[in-house]
């Protein structure tokens, strides 16, 4: 399969011409078709990652052909386009397989990081499709041998055999989720589902109809019964990632699930019991969120029967450096070189770095020196221009120098791809595009 390559379905072909072009401008492989029959013959010919499909086709409903497109190929992300949007409208999509629905015009800046995003989830889908029966892993799929995280995994054992709720802290990119996985592969009820859902990736309304489901016309285009997460989830374990996100009248919903096990569909006067065990995780202090009137303090306590807070990478020590060395052999593999070895001098730096960002910081600063690296060997020279900045004795002027260089090099790496550019450079599109104008870098 092309990894660059898009297929847009759009009948208004000036739209669809310009989008094209912008699209092609990134680097992206772009296919045409006005027509949804046009769009399906050619998703049959060419190698398509990404679909971009106006909801309006002359002979098809793009929303019906979301669920056309995934029987065919299950892997392809498709984007729905439209120019009046309705809940209705995206709760179907979303329930058809669409990777997004958005409105036209209001979201255009949003067109190429979301494209971006929709092929790193055709990559995992590609992955899934090739191991499928790849076992499972828990608690060994952590890594680390630090005092603090050998600290968080032995009181994380411990709970994953009970059935306690649990409430996972910590900054973005400690892990959470791995923890969250590895707490119900170890449980007893590793053998069903765990369902996840980011409460703060969608919208409220979504978010209810995803996990509480709904009846059959509960509202406009609720065709028939859709079965919810908490449903999907009956025997095993919900995941709520970023619950310090979810409105105040969700949080109501979930704290009767919790005290009775009992529900009620969109739509529906039936309750329903469900037999879930609930992992939570968040990154604010729940305890300001309630002192703000943000979250609830009776759901607080329930969800907080047994909370594990987990450490910053930067309080990990060496485990900083067997991270790297992880993520180093997963790069190899995937792509197919040989293992790259570390310097003395870039280790140093990697120890004293502070990690904001902590184990994905540290995961895209290996991709991307492994991208500079025109040898076997990650010295200190790859790692980006304002690493440890503090310790820096440069001037402002040779450090604007090595910025330049470093992002040409960059985009000559992913040739002129901007927006893979910017995720590897750590940065916004925005601010790419306002550095390169800065150095006159051409835009390619």
């Amino acid at each position: 399969m092309n990894p660059q390559s898009i297929l847009i379905i759009d009948d208004e072909k000036k739209l669809c011409d310009l989008l094209a072009r912008i699209l092609e401008l990134e680097g992206y492989t772009v296919h045409k078709a006005y027509t949804g029959k046009e769009g399906l013959a050619l998703l049959q010919q060419q190698d398509i990652g990404v679909v971009l499909c106006d909801v309006k086709l002359p002979d098809y409903s793009g929303i019906d052909l979301v669920a056309l497109i995934k029987q065919q190929k299950p892997y392809v992300q498709v984007i729905n386009l439209t120019a009046y949007g309705t809940i209705a409208d995206s709760v179907k999509a979303m329930k058809n397989g669409a990777y997004d629905y958005i409105t036209k015009g209001d979201d255009n800046d949003k067109i190429i990081p979301l494209v971006a995003k929709a092929f790193e989830a055709v990559a995992k889908a590609t992955v899934a499709q090739t191991q499928p029966n790849a076992p499972s892993k828990g608690f060994e799929n952590i890594i680390g041998q630090s005092q603090a995280i050998e600290q968080s995994i032995t009181m994380a054992k411990k709970v994953a055999t009970t059935d306690a709720n649990v409430l996972l802290l910590g900054d973005t990119g400690t892990g959470k989720e791995v923890f969250a996985k590895a707490i119900h592969q170890s449980s007893k009820r590793s053998q069903n589902e765990l369902v996840a859902i980011n409460c703060s990736a969608i919208s409220a309304d979504l978010l209810e109809s995803e996990l509480f489901g709904y009846k059959k016309g509960a509202f406009t285009g609720a065709l028939q019964d859709k079965k919810g997460l908490l449903e999907q989830a009956d025997g095993g374990t919900l995941f709520l990632d970023e619950i310090g996100d979810m409105p105040l009248h969700m949080q109501a919903k979930v704290l009767r699930v919790l005290e009775d096990g009992t529900f009620i569909k969109l739509g529906d006067l039936q309750t329903q019991k469900v037999n879930i065990r609930l992992i939570a995780a968040t990154h604010k202090n729940l305890s300001e969120e309630i002192e703000k009137g943000n979250f609830r303090e009776d759901l607080y306590y329930r969800l907080s029967v047994f909370t594990l807070n987990l450490p910053q990478l930067n309080q990990r020590g060496n485990d900083i450096l067997l991270l790297a060395q992880h993520f180093i052999n997963h790069f190899a593999k995937l792509n197919g070189t040989p293992v790259a070895q570390m310097s003395k001098a870039f280790k140093s730096l990697l120890l004293q770095h502070q990690w904001k960002g902590n184990i994905r910081e540290l995961k895209n600063t290996i991709e991307r020196t492994l991208i500079l690296s025109e040898g076997n060997t990650l010295d200190e020279t790859l790692l980006p221009f304002n690493f440890n900045q503090q310790g820096s004795t440069a001037t402002s002027m040779d450090m604007a120098s090595v910025e330049e260089q470093h992002i040409k090099k960059v985009l000559q790496y992913t040739a002129g791809n901007k927006t893979e550019t910017a995720r590897l450079l750590g940065i916004g599109l925005a601010t790419l595009y306002r550095k390169m104008e800065q150095y006159h870098i051409p835009k390619f």
